[in-house]
């Protein structure tokens, strides 16, 4: 059975599930758990042999009952009606409780398949294949074909942790991470750039035993706050092969903002989560729910802001190595807001080689309203002069239309950046724009120009848009209407954010 037949056996059985109330992300959740049990239960038999522990059920304090079942696949599979259902429920009770990755995948678990029948034909559909013996492309592309399931369906909100695979890849492959080096994600989703890097550094490197090891348990490094996106993520490396079934995370369930945990790594590749503020909710002494704005106090840090992507901007800097390299997408704010966010560019510039930009267009996202562009830069040492000596843009964005579902954005569309970024050498670089050909989507901009712009504004395009001009070119209706939509709610997520200034400055 190919890898499609199966994402669309275990999807068909989502919509079956959908009518008793279980949403995409719960039943992604429960095959994550699933799964999990049946490859750990897999490698218990011939020929791994890797005796692999599994607790007896515990009891609600956290203690192993005497006598009790192990909470193992085998217990699961062969019981059915409330028998099933009520031993489920201890088994990802006890789970939850234990270290390690099984914990991080068990975290805050709960059953949300109420029918036991339900439940049985989930199970029975998972034990009718054999995970070990498929190679690691088709599980990897049977959980990542769930994920971007999951990640189309608007109401669940996941698409809030899902990059589009096309972007990845290709940031991937102008960043070309190399094999002994280690790689961070401060806000990881589902990881999808661990995937892209792993498989960019299996492709493009013929690895001994000692890579091949350092691949697999010590590359890479991530943060996720959120439960059931980190045991995806977890999930999704697993089936890739990266990290044990028995062995510890690479996941921290910590907020990266919070503060500097003093670890240094030689790649950041990161797509920090939408949303220009960070708060929490809080309860006031009148008993009123109410947002409380957070900004970050760290001596690291150039500027205190309650501005999320400025801070994860500013963290990822921290994160680097000497000689580290970043790519991070960030939303327009970023290049042109003024305050903090003219004074942390001024220092981006002055202490890294800010030295490519790619504007992204709108519909590439599944959070709408998103207008995003590609930061690349590459840490130095200090100095008295700024780094940064010219910043290369390619602007992917006027005149480009792009709907997820239609027209979604593929690695070929952006294949013309990444022969324009040239990473085989930087230095031989050369724009597609001059004044005789004005439509060049490939620029430089020298770093005193950048500085004379008003707020040291990066925010910089210079294409004339044709929908302005030429009538008889305008794109499908469709498209028109998706673009419209996603400016008007650009537009009001930034007066949802005047508004709340407003309150504050009130206040």
């Amino acid at each position: 059975m190919n890898d499609s037949t199966i994402v669309s056996k275990i999807w068909n059985l989502a919509h079956v599930l959908r009518d008793d109330g279980v949403g995409y992300g719960d039943y992604l959740e429960q095959i994550t758990y699933l799964l999990f049990l049946k490859m750990a239960d897999e490698f218990n038999k011939p020929p791994y042999n890797k005796a692999l522990k599994f607790p007896q059920i515990k009891d609600v304090e956290g203690k192993q009952i005497e006598d009790g079942e192990i909470c193992n696949w085998e217990n699961l599979a062969s019981k059915t009606g409330a028998e099933l259902e009520s031993f489920y429920i201890q088994l990802l009770r006890s789970l939850s409780t234990e270290k390690g990755m099984l914990g991080q995948i068990f975290t805050k678990s709960q059953n949300k398949i109420q029918d036991p029948s339900k439940l049985l034909r989930v199970i029975n559909l998972i034990n009718n294949e054999q995970w070990t013996m498929m190679g690691t492309d088709v599980k990897g592309k049977v959980y990542e074909g769930l994920l971007e399931k999951n990640a189309e369906d608007t109401k669940s909100g996941a698409g809030q942790y899902f990059t589009p695979r096309a972007l990845i890849k290709t940031m991937v492959a102008c960043v070309q991470p190399k094999p002994m080096k280690k790689i961070a994600d401060p806000a990881c989703g589902t990881g999808g750039f661990f995937l892209a890097a792993y498989d960019y550094i299996i492709e493009n490197n013929s690895l001994d035993r000692e890579e091949k090891e350092f691949l697999k348990n010590s590359t890479f490094h991530g943060n996720e706050i959120v439960a059931n996106t980190r045991r995806m993520c977890l999930m999704n490396m697993y089936l890739h092969n990266i990290g044990e079934i028995d062995g510890e995370s690479f996941l921290s369930p910590n907020d990266a903002l919070i503060s500097d945990d003093n670890a240094r790594y030689d790649y950041v590749l990161a797509n920090p989560p939408f949303g220009k503020k960070s708060s929490m909710t809080i309860t006031n002494e009148a008993g009123e729910i109410e947002k409380e704005n957070l900004s970050y106090n760290r001596q690291d840090f150039w500027e205190t802001t309650s501005n999320k992507q400025l801070n994860f901007l500013q963290h990822i800097k921290t994160q680097l190595k000497i000689t580290g390299e970043a790519a991070v997408v960030l939303p327009d704010n970023v290049l042109f807001e003024g305050g903090a966010g003219e004074e942390i560019r001024k220092q981006l510039m002055q202490t890294t080689e800010l030295h490519t930009i790619l504007r992204l267009p709108t519909g590439v996202f599944y959070a709408q309203g998103v207008k995003a562009n590609v930061l690349f830069f590459d840490n130095k040492p200090a100095s008295k002069t700024a780094h940064t000596k010219k910043v290369w843009i390619y602007d992917y964005r006027t005149n480009i239309h792009h709907t997820l579902k239609k027209t979604p954005m593929t690695t070929a569309d952006l294949a013309e950046f990444v022969k324009c970024y040239n990473p085989q050498n930087r230095n031989k670089r050369k724009p597609s724009w001059t004044e005789k050909k004005p439509e060049g989507r490939w620029r430089e901009f020298s770093y005193e120009e950048i500085l004379a712009r008003d707020k040291t504004n990066l925010d910089i395009f210079w294409l004339k848009d044709k929908s302005l001009t030429d009538l008889d070119n305008l794109p499908d209706p469709d498209v028109l209407a998706g673009e419209i939509i996603e400016n008007l709610e650009s537009g009001l997520n930034s007066f949802k954010e005047i508004i709340v200034t407003l309150n504050e400055v009130e206040n």
